[in-house]
């Protein structure tokens, strides 16, 4: 299961009994069913959803941050996670758990990912699971945490048994890690919004840990300037359905996009700057002027 906060956004799905960080106003529940027998029929007659009040889990800083190592996905024409096959030069991010994976062409779960220079991010939904593990939400705090609980929060297992023999040097599944890969970014992830030529560190943002106002990118990839207007150097991509966070708006160049014709600019960070008319929607609260 997982709930929408009263602030706005999905947490993370919880198997089973789930105690939420914050208050929610709508839950959701996720099946899996599986029969041994392929000539089986698996037959859901009810669910049945009971809610306490009970003491949260504290909640760490929201918006958190780490530097993890990246590695390309390629695996164009494979299956991801949630059903997504893979295009050429696609936008997406993978990361070792099922808690932060979103349902297809959604950004429930949405990734900053910026160059450790901070030269270049990019924003993309989170649309398959790995590298390695896939138990393996190291993003949260211990309480919190499905496994690897002794491992400081925001360091990957995969991390841990590569640099430290952690586990005996091996993953979940008992295989020799290779290399301490936290996050696999898809060729457009990695090519286009990075400008990467090779495997590398960088810094992850999660975004649905942190609050306050976010929009639906509609239509991508989107360009990030470092100003209000097409003028400016662009520094990144937003992936079409990511949900990104807006500090600010200011206004600009006009631009007629899909969605609406306006001078609006919506700030996302310092320095990156996306036009409103490819924002679909925006949720958590309303945008100050900057």
């Amino acid at each position: 299961v997982r709930g929408w906060r009263a602030s706005g956004g999905w947490t993370e799905w919880h198997a089973t009994t789930a105690v939420f960080d914050q208050p929610v106003t709508r839950v959701q529940a996720r099946l899996v069913l599986a029969a041994r027998d392929s000539r089986a029929v698996v037959t859901v007659h009810a669910v049945r959803l009971t809610a306490d009040t009970v003491a949260a889990v504290t909640a760490a800083n929201p918006g958190r941050t780490y530097r993890v190592f990246a590695t390309r996905i390629g695996l164009v024409g494979e299956v991801t996670a949630n059903g997504r096959i893979i295009q050429p030069r696609d936008h997406f991010v993978a990361l070792p758990s099922r808690r932060g994976l979103a349902p297809n062409n959604t950004g429930d779960y949405t990734a900053r990912v910026c160059t450790t220079s901070g030269s270049r991010c990019t924003y993309a939904p989170v649309w398959d699971v790995g590298p390695w593990n896939t138990r393996d939400d190291y993003w949260n705090p211990s309480a919190v945490r499905e496994n690897w609980k002794n491992l400081p929060q925001g360091r990957p297992q995969a991390q841990a048994a590569y640099q430290d023999g952690y586990n005996g040097g091996r993953d979940q599944f008992g295989r020799v890690v290779l290399n301490p890969a936290g996050i696999d970014l898809a060729d457009g992830t990695f090519w286009d919004g990075l400008l990467l030529t090779t495997n590398a560190w960088v810094d992850v943002a999660y975004l649905w840990t942190g609050s306050g106002p976010h929009g639906v990118v509609g239509d991508g990839p989107l360009n990030i300037r470092t100003g209000a207007s097409t003028t400016y150097p662009s520094r990144g991509l937003a992936a079409r359905y990511a949900n990104v966070p807006i500090q600010c708006y200011a206004t600009g160049q006009t631009v007629a996009g899909p969605f609406r014709t306006t001078n609006r600019w919506d700030r996302l960070a310092t320095g990156q700057y996306v036009s409103n008319a490819y924002i679909s929607a925006v949720y958590g609260g309303t945008v100050p002027r900057c």
